[in-house]
Order: C-alpha cells, then sequence, then structure tokens
C-alpha cells in the first residue's frame, strides 16, 4: 500500500497549491473529499453483498444438513412403525375375543361460581357507612344533585 505519512501529504499540498493555486483549491479538495467518500461507500457495499453471499451458502449448506437429518428420521421411524404393525398384527387377538365397553364420562356439575359477575370485597354496609357510592350516576344527575338550591324555590 501507499505510505502516506505527513511530510509527503504537506508536499502534495504544497504541489496543489501552486499548480491549481489558491481560489481553486477548496472546490478540488471538496470534490476530491467527495470522491474518496464514494468510494468508501462502494467498498463498503461490495464487501457487505460478499458477506452476505457466503452467509447465504453457509445457511444452503446448513439447512441440506438439516434436511438430510429429517429424512434419516423419518425412515427410522418409518422401519420402527411398520415392525412394530407387523409384530402388532401377529400378536393380535381376534376382535370378537376383545371385550367391548363404552367410556363413562363423569356426570356434569354445573359451577358455582358465575364468573362475570364481580365478587364483592367490601362489604355493602361498610360502603354505606363510609359513604362510598355504589350506583352509577350520570354526570348530568350528579350535577342537578349537587347545585345549589335557588332561592325562588
Amino acid at each position: 500500500m501507499i505510505d502516506l505519512g505527513i511530510s509527503k501529504l504537506a508536499l502534495i499540498g504544497a504541489v496543489a497549491l501552486i499548480v491549481i493555486g489558491p481560489e481553486k483549491l477548496p472546490r478540488v479538495a471538496r470534490m476530491v473529499g467527495t470522491l474518496l467518500g464514494k468510494a468508501q461507500r462502494y467498498v463498503a457495499d461490495v464487501k457487505a453483498e460478499v458477506n452476505r453471499s457466503m452467509e447465504l451458502d453457509e445457511l444452503k449448506k446448513m439447512k441440506d444438513s438439516v434436511t438430510s437429518a429429517a429424512h434419516e428420521v423419518e425412515s427410522s421411524l418409518r422401519d420402527v412403525g411398520s415392525e412394530f404393525e407387523r409384530n402388532l398384527s401377529g400378536a393380535a387377538p381376534a376382535p370378537d375375543d376383545l371385550p367391548s365397553f363404552d367410556p363413562v364420562y363423569p356426570a356434569y356439575r354445573h359451577p358455582k361460581k358465575n364468573f362475570r359477575l364481580k365478587q364483592k370485597a367490601v362489604p355493602q354496609w361498610y360502603k354505606a357507612r363510609q359513604g362510598v357510592r355504589s350506583k352509577a350516576q350520570s354526570g348530568a344527575a350528579r350535577v342537578a344533585r349537587f347545585r345549589p338550591k335557588s332561592r325562588f324555590q
């Protein structure tokens, strides 16, 4: 790679100042900076794309290994199932010999709780003594209830 130290950068700056001139030097420096920024972004994008493709290849390999393992498990389960069926069919009694029974289900019991109703935690007499409202009241009714009485009524 190119080894650029402070002395070399100062030499390049001095030559650029002489060749380009002090009027155009800021514009050229700005343009060089933007071009370097674009180049760095392009290189970063290329690196990211390469990394994504490598990860995609790894994921494809992993997927292939998992699917092959799943097929092996499926085939072993089928072998065990077919062996079990063969053993079951060889040792199974005749259908007439099997005892018949009806399943017994427990009788239905109604729950004593009604979960839709709120269970009261505070007794009603305590609420009445403390002055807690137990009935809902509209806003207009509440205003009418607490409105001061006029003198002419």
